[in-house]
């Protein structure tokens, strides 16, 4: 069996597709259930995030495992295979382990170096375990990437290299101001209380927002959030620095209300639908900017008017009756734009001048145009033509590849606009707020998809070196512990064999010496056992030692066929095993992660949490 993921991510996928690939809680159960009940997978997690979706599993063969992961997260995603696959990315063996582990040191995150991707690993081991399917592989691969990411956190500074995506999105808010001060004595609201909202709820707390409110549709669980900030954040400041932040929870059916108060929202709900509405936000918002919160022009509304009259000049001659051409072009509706306010005005070239006229009178208007203009075009010169100007001009063209423009663009006037008076983060997958409330006027929105372009060009730091250092170094053992663990259940085997071979034998010694006395017979029974380890020792012990090593996977198969061992008691071995695991695991509660940890990093440090 070996190791697989494919998924897509904000490296590979715009948003739009993100966001419409967003799996739902129910959505990721069904997606583990079909996973391991397709033939080429053993074992299944599903890391979902809001700017990732990876489907883990253990297969047998590539090629096969390939193709049913891919249609099953095209299947519970809802976008077609066609749609999706090209933004899907696959890896395989030590390509996967390696990508894996720099996902949870927050290399791969779209702010290099955030924290929470640990929890959100976390949870999903926690899934997959309840599940059961998690088996061996993905246990031990999962908890040892929790301990990788920790690692990195602990031994270098890529805690510098970037910040948790709440904190990010947040410093967009404030237009590159500090967010500290940005946020202080502000009304934040936010929406949901999951670990992404309880994580914003924290970092708003710390920067000392005045007033901090949790909406949520499970009322108990926002109680829960607001409690705990008020604990931790509620109290009277001893120090000047201090924060004292008054946090209460409310209904969802309050958000309306709540909105008018708020000077920040940060929304990150579960929910498949939106839950603010660019109406919704647009009556919140009425009367605060001084004006009606309508939407900024996208473009020029101004109409041009007062255009002079278009006509080839006097109308003396005219083959027409202009009045009654007048009189039905203003009664028409077929012309559009065609004031008619007398003669002087009307352009005798237009199609209101020509309309319903029969040949004969067209064909004398058209005689009568023709000479008016010949006319109007008497004592115009011709320019001459300047041959060294063409000939520049001609070369700049060539060397350039356009004609070069001398004039300067005139500034285009800026509409003033007010200042935000309510800042909003979308940190939902799929989005939470309408989109359309950017042309509120008044309004600021920040969300995944302007989080993603921004993060672009966000410098990376130099322990980011450090740290690929230590995921390459992680995943060389890993993969050392997992060859050396293939071959332990045929080793384990392999002894069981021998102390059935000693019980037989000294029970065929029973049969022959049966004076012997319970003395003799222990003796005896320690030697043969003692002369049985040694013989065992050395190649046992060396053979794991080779196992562990690259193409070190056959020496299982040759311990098998050197000494006959039976296949399927070496598989009840690796049974019993993993029933341990599990047993262990199920006893333990999963990782021992202690007490939620609502600190603004959300970085699950060995101090807080204990070691996996």
């Amino acid at each position: 069996m070996s190791l697989l993921v494919v998924g897509l991510s904000h490296r590979s996928a715009p948003v739009s597709v993100l966001e419409r690939a967003a799996l739902s809680a129910d959505a990721q159960i069904k997606l583990l259930q079909d996973t391991v009940a397709a033939e080429p997978a053993a074992e299944a997690a599903v890391l979902a995030t809001c700017n990732r979706i990876e489907l883990y599993a253990d297969v047998d063969k590539f090629h096969a495992g390939v193709a049913e992961l891919s249609t099953l997260l095209a299947q519970h995603s809802g976008v077609g295979l066609e749609e999706l696959t090209p933004y899907l990315y696959v890896h395989y063996e030590d390509r996967a382990v390696h990508h894996f582990f720099s996902v949870a040191c927050g290399l791969d995150s779209m702010v290099v170096g955030e924290g929470q991707i640990l929890g959100q690993i976390k949870d999903a081991l926690a899934t997959a375990q309840e599940l059961h399917t998690a088996g061996r592989l993905l246990n031990d691969l999962f908890q040892q990437a929790l301990r990788v990411g920790k690692r990195a956190h602990s031994e270098t500074g890529i805690d510098r290299a970037g910040q948790s995506l709440v904190t990010f999105g947040l410093e967009q808010l404030s237009s590159g101001a500090p967010a500290d001060a940005w946020l202080k004595g502000k009304r934040a609201l936010v929406i949901g209380a999951g670990s992404m909202s309880s994580l914003a709820a924290a970092t708003l707390a710390r920067a000392g927002v005045a007033e901090l409110v949790v909406a949520n549709r499970t009322f108990d669980r926002a109680e829960r959030l607001a409690a705990l900030l008020a604990e931790q954040y509620g109290q009277r400041p001893a120090e000047p620095d201090d924060v004292d932040v008054l946090a209460r929870a409310v209904p969802m059916e309050s958000v309306p209300d709540e909105l008018t108060r708020a000077d920040v929202v940060v929304s990150c709900t579960g929910a498949t639908g939106l839950v603010l509405t660019a109406d919704l936000v647009a009556e919140a918002v009425e009367g605060r900017t001084g004006a009606p919160a309508v939407e900024r022009a996208t473009g020029s509304d101004s109409v041009r008017s007062g255009l002079p009259p278009t006509s080839v000049g006097s109308e003396d001659g005219c083959p027409l009756d202009l009045s009654a051409v007048q009189g039905s072009a203003a009664q028409g509706s077929a012309v559009q734009g065609s004031a008619v306010q007398g003669a002087s005005g009307f352009s005798v070239m237009g199609e209101a001048a020509v309309a319903g006229m029969d040949a004969a009178t067209l064909e004398q208007h058209a005689a009568w145009v023709d000479n008016g203009t010949v006319d109007r075009r008497e004592g115009r010169r011709t320019p001459e033509i300047d041959t060294e100007a063409v000939a520049a001009l001609a070369a700049a063209a060539a060397t350039l590849g356009r004609v070069p423009e001398r004039r300067r663009p005139e500034p285009v006037a800026e509409v003033p606009r007010p200042l935000p008076v309510l800042s909003l983060l979308d940190l939902a997958m799929p989005r939470d707020i309408d989109a359309a409330v950017h042309r509120l006027l008044g309004v600021r929105l920040v969300d995944i998809e302007s989080l993603a372009e921004a993060s672009a060009d966000a410098p990376m730091a130099a322990d980011v070196d450090q740290v690929r250092r230590i995921v390459s170094d992680e995943v060389a053992a890993f993969d050392a512990a997992q060859r050396a663990a293939h071959i332990t259940p045929t080793v384990v085997a392999l002894r069981a064999m021998a102390a059935d071979v000693v019980a037989s034998e000294i029970a065929r010694l029973d049969g022959r010496l049966p004076g012997l006395d319970d003395k003799q017979r222990g003796e005896i029974t320690q030697t043969v056992r003692r002369v049985v380890d040694k013989l065992l020792h050395a190649p046992t012990v060396r053979v794991k030692q080779l196992a562990a090593e690259p193409g070190g996977a056959g020496y299982a198969d040759a311990l098998r066929t050197l000494f006959d061992l039976d296949a399927e008691t070496v598989a009840a071995v690796s049974r019993a095993d993993d029933d341990s695991r599990d047993h262990n695991s199920a006893a333990l509660g999963g990782l021992d992660f202690g007490r939620e940890n609502f600190d603004s990093n959300n970085f699950e440090s060995a101090e807080n949490r204990g070691r996996a």
